[in-house]
């Protein structure tokens, strides 16, 4: 598969839909993981797209996050770094981004392929049970701080207090939590997935450009600064996350980021 199969391009009607194609579950390499960057850069800039459709391809999994089993974390850490920058610079961008991001969910979404899934303006889920769609941010019970966007994107999406379990616990939660969160824009069932994103894509990009630019940009200039430190300081204490500081120690060392972000 070369670079432009991993994640494949298309505009119609208005819409730029960036399609992830690395199955079978999509896991998040460092190819992946720059091809999605260099599409939504090419998507934003596209002037025949007025939004955007984010997607995987195949029926079973959204993304089951970054592929931690492609390398050793130990023996090349500087091949971890780099794709720990692009994961920010994903998330970010479809965050701050002029045109709407819409994502289409099919099947379960683990650790990044969840974060994609919250840094989404809307989104389209399959109707689909937790046995056949689930959804995860593990990191911590697999001893790996939370970064690319993993503490901030749950707070935005979900709430101060259900962030909080998600990240600590690293529970399983299907599609019934999420919509007593009032998460899904829509949902189909998975027969009619294809069919009926179309229809809710060809509707919305009917809509004043200016409208739908000028509402993403509102909100988050409303939003820009906390946004952007909170990002720095997900960094930062990832960074400091696997050092051996007593509690007297890691008492000081917050105290000081929170004289620094507040």
């Amino acid at each position: 598969m070369n670079n432009e199969d991993i994640v494949l391009y298309d505009v119609k009607g208005g819409v730029a839909t960036i399609t992830l194609n690395r199955p079978p579950v999509h896991a998040f390499n460092l190819e992946l993981m720059k091809g999605l960057y260099h599409r939504l850069e090419q998507a934003d800039k596209d002037e025949r797209a007025k939004c955007i459709l984010l997607k995987s391809s195949g029926m079973h999994v959204f993304s089951a996050g970054i592929d931690i089993k492609s390398k050793n974390m130990d023996e090349d850490p500087e091949y971890f770094e780099e794709l720990k920058k692009y994961g920010r610079l994903n998330n970010q961008l479809i965050v701050t981004m002029l045109k709407p991001v819409i994502v289409q969910v099919q099947g379960s979404a683990i650790g990044y392929g969840m974060e994609l899934v919250l840094a989404a303006d809307l989104r389209i889920f399959a109707d689909r049970p937790r046995e056949e769609m689930f959804f995860r941010m593990p990191e911590i019970a697999l001893s790996i701080y939370p970064q690319t966007g993993a503490t901030i994107l749950p707070l935005l999406a979900l709430g101060y207090p259900v962030a909080k379990n998600v990240l600590f616990t690293s529970d399983e939660f299907g599609l019934e939590e999420l919509k007593n969160l009032n998460i899904p824009t829509r949902i189909f069932p998975l027969s009619e997935l294809e069919v009926n994103t179309k229809k809710f894509m060809r509707t919305f990009s009917k809509r004043m450009d200016s409208f739908m630019y000028l509402i993403k940009s509102t909100l988050n200039i409303m939003n820009k600064k906390l946004i952007e430190r909170c990002f720095d300081l997900e960094d930062e204490c990832g960074r400091e996350a696997y050092k051996k500081k007593s509690q007297a120690e890691w008492r000081d060392f917050i105290q000081d980021l929170y004289q620094r972000y507040l």
